[in-house]
């Protein structure tokens, strides 16, 4: 008669374990051998290990679960079969785990290891959420189809969800995840979530206690997401959220030891529910004496006085107690912290510890106790993330060296010029700092994520003659010396970090231009001397008379009423060449669709402007005052070629040239070209050609001179200056004021010689549909284009020779990621023009207010759109109003 024992190793249930044995017993020929715990232990190598069960494993990864091996020694009875269970029980694969002896003789044993496996998950049901929260929480459950779920994975989706709900103000959630089996699949099962949100908790009151220093508003305003339904918080969120209100108490605490009460304390609090939907906070405070700085002394410091010290730290006797402030005046202020000064000398091991030595009434004495240690010498640099440029690019615009001493100013440097490259994220720039104490070295990192730079530009304007076609590349990383090299071509040579920029335009008959330009930063590979040239050529064609015989006929009415007919009529009727006038006597907006429909077909190829133009520029980076400086200098030339052209008045044949040196002085330490945190911008420039009518002999008082004499060496000054601040208003710097000013003037050497180019034509976006080489347009929104260009009798046409213009600019982040980086704006914005020095007036200033968003794409550059409402009348005596602004990469 044969015996078949079982010995179960870890019993989870007789009545289950005896079933499962018996089922085994039947299905399987294996005489298992019973291992009897009350004989004496014995040594036995391990000759055979089996597995079953598991069909889902390879048996070669379950036998390295069991820690056992063929060959090993193992004590039967013993703790070793026990420990194999545990090990089973630990991957939390399996809902049952059995350890037999199939055959012990001659001092070996055969093992056979039964597991039951836990079902895996075929469909996951939600019950009681929303499809969005359904998204964002099942990546986080841990319960995926195909995969094994277990207690474990079951409770630590329960309070995921609890969590993820709580943070949306629901505080009595009831979760529940419940197992089905899968009538359809063996070994799987359905999971159901039910979810019972019930109502979204709010906070219903605020009661506070014990407070004097600080009122309740004080305390409102502190506690930024625990807020009840005063109307002062009528934008911020009313919900309850159990872990905001514990960060908020610690605000709140923070915010009494900002005040001098260092020892102010939360006494009680407590939460108590006033319905289902409200709970009431009640927190009563202590906020015990109010304290003073009184002295401080300073120790161990050899590299500065401690007069130098106490000035810096800028904390005087008297001063309220203020930890906060102090760390920040010790540490973490980016510009003016202690540590900075001996970090910037290389002492990057110093520490500079506060210490409170006496405690007496309400005045603190500290010590300032100071570590220098030795200095910092950089050992090694490297460039992690560059895939776009070639690394000696890169390399150069560091200001950290090895061999250096250590500076955190070079390092906040560093990273201004790596964002200005414009091939980075400005927002991934990362320098990693290793410091080794023992060796006095620090390795630095600069991790960098690459951006696409280059530009390409389709775009089509609607304009008076109908529509303007542009068609635009820039390339930002090209490379001259690899115009022989087709390997380092991506549609052009690339890797050095120059600028080839090329740009066309056309509407067919009556207007085209072409331009190129070239930029090297660092002329020679050596220092920051930039080279610069550009080359452009426009051609604009009249329209014959006939046209302006029809459209005089159409209306009955002579056109030099019209105002230039919705958008043409020049200097003359006002409005430019972009297709934006209409005013005149007011019919300009009737006549645009007529004017355009007859515009194309009655071109006159004999009436025309065309211009040519060229520029080499030389800039060189400054040591003195400081190395934000630059000095940039500039020989232009261009060509102006009219034939019985009638829209720039007094000039309307002949040829004419502006030969020019521009010379510009500016400081630059913005941080973050894109979305600009902190720093400034300030140029000042002057434009100047040869005083030509001093110099060739002729009287220009003289009405005999025709105007291709006086005007054929165009002679002028022109003076421009410009200013940027950018100031973080709120800690986390978000919220960005930017602050402008503008002004520009064209001066003459001969009132009789005023030169009808390089004059401003203010209003509007700033954008023209057609590019004119003779005028700088200045934008000011809430104003329509060009409606800011006063007349000048003299001339009698509209002109600018001076300008200024004033903005302030709130700006907020949406999205800083690489792929978008978008901002809203509101702007407070003031300015005029002016025909002459004499009738300036910085008082008379045309006022707007508006809001805005910038979109930035690295294929396409800068975007937007402003809505602005202008509160005065242009120039003209009509009322501005609402305008809308299109950005296409200038600046506002």
């Amino acid at each position: 008669m044969h015996y078949y024992p079982t010995i179960l190793i870890v019993l989870l249930s007789l009545l289950f374990q005896h079933s499962f044995a018996q089922e085994t017993a039947a299905s399987d020929s294996v005489v298992y051998t019973e291992i009897d715990y009350g004989t004496t232990p014995q040594k036995l190598e391990i000759a055979e290990i089996t597995i079953s069960g598991a069909d889902n494993y390879e048996d070669f990864v379950l036998i390295g679960f069991s820690g056992l091996q063929v060959g090993d020694m193992i004590t039967v009875p013993g703790e070793g079969i026990t420990d194999v269970v545990r090990r089973f029980w630990k991957q939390g694969l399996f809902s049952d785990v059995k350890v037999f002896a199939t055959k012990i003789e001659d001092g070996k044993i055969w093992l056979h290891i039964q597991l039951r496996q836990r079902p895996q998950v075929s469909k996951i049901n939600y019950n009681g959420l929303k499809k969005g929260e359904i998204d964002e929480l099942k990546d986080r459950l841990g319960i995926v189809e195909g995969n094994q779920i277990t207690p474990n994975i079951s409770d630590r989706a329960v309070t995921v969800i609890k969590k993820y709900l709580e943070e949306k103000g629901f505080m009595n959630v009831d979760a529940f995840v419940y197992q089905r089996n899968d009538p359809e699949k063996t070994g799987h099962v359905i999971v159901d979530i039910e979810v019972d949100k019930k109502v979204k908790t709010k906070v219903g009151k605020i009661v506070i206690t014990g407070n004097k220093a600080l009122s309740f508003n004080q305390i409102n305003k502190t506690m930024k997401k625990t807020n009840d339904r005063n109307w002062r918080n009528f934008f911020r969120t009313k919900k309850f959220v159990r872990e905001e209100y514990d960060k908020d108490k610690i605000a709140l605490i923070d915010k009494y030891n900002e005040i001098g009460y260092r020892d102010a304390y939360i006494v009680t609090d407590s939460v108590v529910a006033i319905d289902e939907k409200n709970v009431a906070v009640y927190i009563t405070v202590d906020e015990g004496d109010k304290y003073y700085f009184r002295n401080i002394k300073w120790i161990g410091n050899t590299i500065y006085p401690h007069e130098y010290l106490s000035q810096v730290l800028n904390i005087k006797k008297g001063d309220v107690y203020n930890y906060k402030h102090l760390m920040e005046r010790l540490q973490t202020d980016e510009n003016e912290a202690v540590s900075k000064l001996y970090q910037d000398r290389g002492y990057l091991f110093s520490q500079i510890d506060p210490v409170e030595v006496l405690i007496e009434n309400d005045s603190i004495d500290f010590e300032m106790r100071v570590h220098e240690g030795k200095q910092a010498t950089i050992n090694k640099i490297e460039i992690k993330g560059n895939t776009r440029v070639y690394e000696h690019v890169v390399r150069r615009e560091l200001y950290t060296k090895p061999g250096q001493l250590y500076s955190q100013s070079d390092i906040m440097r560093t990273y201004r010029e790596l964002a200005g490259m414009g091939h980075f994220d400005p927002e991934k720039i990362k320098p990693d700092i290793q410091p080794d104490m023992e060796s006095g070295t620090v390795d630095i990192a600069y991790e960098l994520e690459t951006k696409g730079s280059d530009q390409v530009e389709f775009s089509a304007g609607w304009g008076a003659t109908g529509i303007v076609g542009t068609v635009g590349l820039k390339f930002s990383n090209f490379a001259i010396q690899n115009l022989f090299k087709p390997e380092t071509y991506r549609i052009v040579p690339q890797g050095e970090g120059q600028t080839f920029s090329i740009n066309a335009r056309t509407n067919g008959q009556s207007y085209s231009s072409f331009s190129a330009s070239f930029l090297e930063p660092w002329l020679g590979g050596k220092r920051p001397n930039s080279l610069s040239a550009s080359i452009y050529y426009a051609a604009q064609t009249g329209v014959s008379d006939r046209f302006w015989e029809s459209m005089s006929n159409f209306y009955s009415n002579p056109y030099g009423n019209y105002g230039g007919y919705g958008g043409y009529g020049g200097y003359g009727g006002y409005g430019g060449y972009g297709g934006y006038g209409g005013y005149g006597s007011g019919y300009g907006q009737d006549y645009s669709s007529a004017y355009q429909a007859l515009y194309q077909n009655e071109t006159d190829p004999n009436r025309y402007m065309r211009t040519l133009g060229a520029s080499i520029g030389y800039g060189k980076r400054l040591n003195w005052p400081d190395d934000y400086f630059a000095f940039y200098g500039e020989l232009s030339f261009q060509r102006f070629m009219l034939s019985d052209w009638q829209y720039m008045p007094p000039l309307t044949d002949g040829n004419y040239n502006n030969f020019s040196l521009n010379l510009t002085l500016s400081r630059n330490s913005i941080f973050n070209p894109i979305y600009t945190r902190r720093g400034s911008s300030f140029s000042m420039g002057l434009k100047i050609t040869p005083p030509y009518s001093a110099l060739n002999g002729k009287d220009y008082t003289d009405p005999a001179m025709t105007n291709q004499e006086r005007y054929k060496w165009i002679e002028y000054h022109k003076w421009t200056f410009s200013g940027k601040t950018f100031t973080p208003i709120t800690p986390d710097e978000k919220f960005i004021l930017m602050t402008r000013v503008m002004f520009g003037y064209l001066g003459h050497y001969n009132p009789n010689a005023r030169s009808p180019y390089e004059t401003y034509n203010m209003g509007g976006d700033g954008m023209s549909a057609y590019t004119s080489y003779g005028t700088e347009y200045v934008a000011m929104r809430g104003y329509e284009s060009n409606s800011l260009v006063p007349y000048d009798p003299q001339r009698r046409t509209r002109i600018g020779y001076l300008y200024n213009k004033f903005t302030a600019e709130l700006r907020y982040p949406l999205s800083l990621e690489q792929s978008a980086t978008i901002y809203v704006l509101g702007f407070l914005e003031a300015g005029n023009s002016f025909n002459s020095i004499a009738n300036y007036n910085p008082f008379n200033l045309k006022r707007a207010a508006g809001i805005g968003v910038r979109i930035f794409l690295p294929m396409f550059g800068m975007m937007g759109i402003d809505w602005g409402y202008g509160f005065d009348t242009n120039t003209t005596g009509q009322k501005s109003g609402s305008q809308f602004h299109f950005v296409l990469g200038q600046e506002l």
